[in-house]
């Protein structure tokens, strides 16, 4: 087999992984096999970053994502009332609407993927070392640097809150 077989392959298990990741994020009742999923479908997103040859993004993906928001929700669930009661029945008007909204963020993802013009790794920039997307990473991209910060601070908030209301809850 060629190398080129070979990364056409490994490319579509990430694929695999990773929507057999999302489905098992969204389908299950357990919220716990939903977490499960969601690991795995964040640790797929990782791996095509590896794939494209960007390490650093990808093992900052798998030890912020994958570890620290996965392991925040882990814990708001151990935190959160017992999975053995009685779980509602979802209303078919959430469902409806989460469809549509799905649907529209879709359309919209498909549309700016399609319409970008899409240059190869090489014609961007020649440096991908660590050093180089550590200075691009506080300087042209802050923003960006700084989203990711306000997503784990938001993540260590909810927990404290959903902590705080437990034991409101239990005592």
């Amino acid at each position: 087999m060629s190398t080129e077989t070979i990364a056409q392959m490994a490319f579509w298990i990430l694929v695999g992984f990773t929507f057999a990741g999302a489905a098992f994020a969204v389908f299950p009742r357990n919220i716990v096999y939903n977490v499960l999923g969601l690991a795995l479908a964040l640790a797929g997103v990782g791996g095509f970053y590896f794939y494209l040859g960007s390490f650093f993004i990808a093992l900052m993906q798998l030890l912020i994502y994958v570890g620290a928001i996965t392991i925040a929700i882990v814990f708001a669930i151990m935190l959160s009332p017992p999975l053995h009661l009685e779980v509602p029945k979802r209303a078919a008007g959430k469902v409806a609407m989460a469809g549509a909204a799905s649907f529209l963020f879709l359309v919209a993802i498909l549309g700016v993927v399609f319409r970008t013009q899409w240059a190869p790794a090489e014609q961007r920039s020649t440096d991908w070392s660590v050093e180089t997307l550590g200075h691009m990473m506080l300087t042209r991209y802050d923003l960006v640097f700084e989203v990711i910060s306000l997503v784990l601070l938001v993540a260590i908030i909810g927990a404290i809150v959903t902590a705080g209301f437990t034991r409101r809850l239990s005592s």
